[in-house]
Order: C-alpha cells, then structure tokens, then sequence
C-alpha cells in the first residue's frame, strides 16, 4: 500500500510514454513485434496555456496509444521545436520518458508535488475541465510522472481502446480517430 503523502497515493500507473527518434518504426516494434495495439493516431495535439519550467510553452506533437494487456502504451512525436518536456534536458528518446497517473483533482496532484519536493515541469489545462502536470521526483530525465485529470470524455476514450486491444488481429494496427 502507498504512504498517504507520496506521489503513488494519488493513483495506479496506466501509461508507459515513450519519445521514439523514429516514430513509425516505433508504432511497427510495439505492433508487430510485442503485439500491442492496436495503435490510435492523435494528430498535431497542442496545449494551449503550457508552462514549461515556469515560462509560457505551446508545444505541438503528434501521440499514437495503445495498449498492451491493461497497460496504455503512448508513443510521442513532437512537431515543434517549443521548449518542452520533449525538448532540452528531458527530451530523451528510446527509453521510457514518463509514467501517467490519472488523478481526480489536479490541485491534489499539484499540493502532493510540493508536499514530496517533486518539481513540476510542465502544466497546462486539458480542455475545458481537465488539467496535467508532469513532475520530476527527483529522478531526472526519463523518470517523470504525468499526473492528469482528464477532460469529460478521456476515460471513455481509453476504455474504447482498451476493448480494441482484446483479442486484436493484427490488422489496421494505425488507426485514426478521425
């Protein structure tokens, strides 16, 4: 069980996140070779109001998920050169570059940072009711933790493709959501 006052209080690891240098021999690997998918493509995903290491950020990046067994799998491509989490100091690739918890409360998530000394990185707000922050623990580069609440329809979303991945074929393992 996880101490009430540290960062595994606030919920379950559901996504492994990783940056790869070439993103669709990434989506082949993770399709074709462990057998996860199938793959969602979300385009071009911006986030409007960002704050890296305190200054305003936007970046933009494209985003496949997936999932293997209960565990999303994100893979992250970014499209601009914005200063963000996928750029500088954190922008490692080809190793696991964060970790997602889902919270109910992004001020929660945002009190229990300070309360562990977990510095936050990146927040932005996620629509119209939903927020992130990605903290670093203390463990530096390919070690944050995104901790998001998400917007009305995100659980759903996931769900759909959870119920994709279970009993997956193979076939179509890129998808749009489009």
């Amino acid at each position: 069980m996880a101490g009430p006052d540290t960062l595994a209080s606030l919920g379950d690891v559901m996504q492994l996140a990783f940056v790869p240098a070439d993103f669709d021999a990434a989506v082949k690997h993770w399709t074709e070779v462990i057998g996860a998918g199938p793959f969602f493509l979300l385009p071009n995903v911006s986030l409007p109001g960002g704050r890296y290491r305190g200054g305003p950020s936007d970046p933009l990046f494209t985003m496949a998920l997936g999932y293997w067994g209960e565990m999303q799998i994100e893979l992250i491509r970014p499209e601009n050169d914005a200063a963000s989490i996928y750029r500088g100091d954190y922008g490692v690739t080809d190793v696991l570059h964060h970790v997602c918890v889902l919270v109910d409360s992004i001020a929660e998530a945002r009190a229990r940072c300070g309360e562990v000394g977990a510095e936050i990185i990146f927040e932005a707000p996620v629509g119209e009711s939903g927020g992130v922050i990605y903290a670093d623990p203390g463990t530096g580069p390919g070690t944050l933790v995104e901790l998001l609440e998400p917007q009305a329809g995100t659980r759903e979303l996931f769900a759909m493709m959870r119920a994709a991945a279970k009993g997956w074929d193979g076939s179509a393992p890129l998808r749009s959501l489009g």
